[in-house]
Order: structure tokens, then sequence, then C-alpha cells
């Protein structure tokens, strides 16, 4: 089905593999929008209660295959049509997606990682904002994301020096929800995406959507969105199931409706 990337389903968990483990997969136009198309199938899938996304091989993804971009590119132009679409794919999915970062993140394979909702990192792992090094400036939702996890200075500070950031540092910087080993990297994934994936769904999205929006957005339009995302939770039937199940003192089970 797909060239560049793998697409599979665990349970009620999608899992999106980048699969050019030669190439560190690195991106390519093609990549873009398979990318897009496993987002909006997973989003269609009311199965898939949660999303993985990781790298085939020692990298998570090593940022835009430089050899794949012809000479005088309107990098711009590669943006709009190529990489901003798949963020706004990734951010639009109102289902929590995890960035499983196994190898190195670097350039717009950081982006990609910032853009999900959590991240969970091998100890192996890297964080790197190469785009300084080929004098060009964070993109793919970089400078959107990045200082809201780690604040502004910091977010100059990784931006303009582009070191690389460790498992550990991460970690304590914030970039990350957890690190875990490289034995237990596979099994802590699938046991946080399954905890995800069988939690309230709906609720999740809605929670995601009105946070991003609380960003460009006044108190009294955050009160708001509050009460219209509270409205349509509280006739969710994981509302319903959630009640029943304190007032008979068991284990909630939600269907993600």
């Amino acid at each position: 089905m797909f060239e560049t990337i793998s697409y599979e389903t665990r349970g009620k968990t999608a899992w999106i593999t980048l699969n050019r483990p030669d190439k560190l997969n690195a991106f390519t136009s093609v990549m873009h929008k398979e990318m897009v198309s496993a987002l909006k199938e997973a989003g269609k899938d009311d199965n898939v209660r949660a999303v993985v996304i990781t790298g085939a091989g020692r990298a998570f993804c090593s940022g835009q295959d430089l050899s794949s971009s012809p000479q005088g590119a309107d990098y711009g132009d590669i943006l709009r049509k190529g990489y901003n679409p798949m963020v706004q794919a990734l951010v639009g999915l109102e289902k929590p997606v995890i960035a499983a970062v196994n190898g190195v993140a670097a350039g717009a394979g950081m982006s990609l990682a910032l853009a999900c909702d959590f991240r969970i990192a091998s100890e192996k792992a890297s964080f790197i904002e190469a785009f300084i090094h080929v004098g060009l400036v964070p993109d793919s939702g970089n400078l959107y994301f990045l200082p809201r996890l780690v604040g502004h200075a910091k977010a100059m500070e990784l931006a303009v020096l582009g070191d690389k950031v460790s498992a550990a540092q991460a970690a304590e910087l914030g970039l990350v929800t957890k690190t875990v080993s490289e034995e237990d990297f596979v099994m802590e994934v699938e046991t946080f995406a399954e905890k995800l994936a069988n939690m309230p769904t709906k609720a999740i999205g809605l929670i995601k959507r009105y946070m991003n929006k609380s960003w460009e957005s006044d108190l009294n339009e955050v009160l708001e969105y509050e009460a219209q995302a509270q409205k349509i939770a509280g006739e969710s039937a994981d509302h319903k199931e959630g009640l029943m199940s304190f007032l008979e003192k068991r284990k909630p089970s939600f269907t993600g409706k």
C-alpha cells in the first residue's frame, strides 16, 4: 500500500513507521503524501484510538532527504506542499499521537516528534535542530512547538546553536514524556499506547483541539471553548460509562464513543 512508510493496526493502536532505514528515514515528497494518507486512515478508523509514529532501523527521522531536492528548489514551496499538510493532519487528528523516538530525530524529524502529543524516547535517541548547520531555519511547526515545550530562551539556544540533545537531556528539558531503555522500548511504547487507547477518546480529542486553540485565545474565548467541549463530552457514551462505573465502584470500560 505504501512505498516509504508502513501502516498497521495492533489492537486499538495504529502504528505508522517511517520506512527508509538506509536513508535514516529522511523525508521525500512521496513520504509526505503517504504520511497524510496514513493519518487520515487512522482518523477514519473508529477502531483506532491511539497512533504511534516511529522509524525503522536506527533512526527516527533525519529530516529532509537533501539528495532528493533539486538544485535551486523553492524550499518555501516544498514546505507548503509537503511538510505543512503533514503537520496540519497530525495536529488535526483528534486521537492521541505518540512519537516513539527510537534513534536520532534531526531537522524536520525533530519537528515531527515535537508535533506529536507525547514523545517516548529510547535511551539511544537524540534530538538535533540541524537546520542551522546548513544555513536554514527550523520549519514544519518547529518554531511553534519548541518554545511552547521548553520556553523561549531554551528554544533559541537549541535552534541557533544546533547542539545534539541526548534522551536524558531531553527528559530534563521536558521535551519527552519519558525515556526508556533500548531493551524495553517497544514494550513501553505498546503499554503507553494501550493505556491511551483505552481512555475516553472523544474527550482526549476535545482536549487536544481546544488546548491548541488556547495559545491564540484570550481567557473569555477559552472559557467558551471549554463550555462547548464539555457539552459534547457530557453527551458521550464514555461520560455515561464513567459515571456508572463511579457509582458502581468498578473500573470503567470506555469505548471511545
